[in-house]
């Protein structure tokens, strides 16, 4: 299990279409992948889940992974956050 911490960047936060690209982004791999937000953790491949944490931008979150393709799935989710969500 591997985690790491990242800054939302974009404008309006994990809402509705980031959200949307970051659950997509995150059922593209095997590995369980969840997303914290202070003491809340849920499923990053629910976009409920996701939504509910109400992250808008400059929050800092915890992408956690667990799986064989643990490493590539915090990178990439990592790499999108970085870019502001740029699909």
């Amino acid at each position: 299990m591997i985690s790491r911490d990242v800054k939302i960047v974009n404008s309006i936060g994990l809402h509705a279409r980031p959200a949307t690209f970051f659950v997509q982004k995150a059922n593209s791999y095997k590995s369980s992948i969840w997303v914290a937000k202070g003491d809340c953790r849920v499923n990053a491949k629910s976009l409920l889940g996701v939504l509910s944490l109400g992250i808008v931008k400059d929050t800092d979150i915890t992408i956690i992974a667990d799986g064989s393709d643990e490493q590539q799935a915090i990178d990439g989710l990592c790499s999108l956050a970085d870019s502001g969500f740029e699909n």
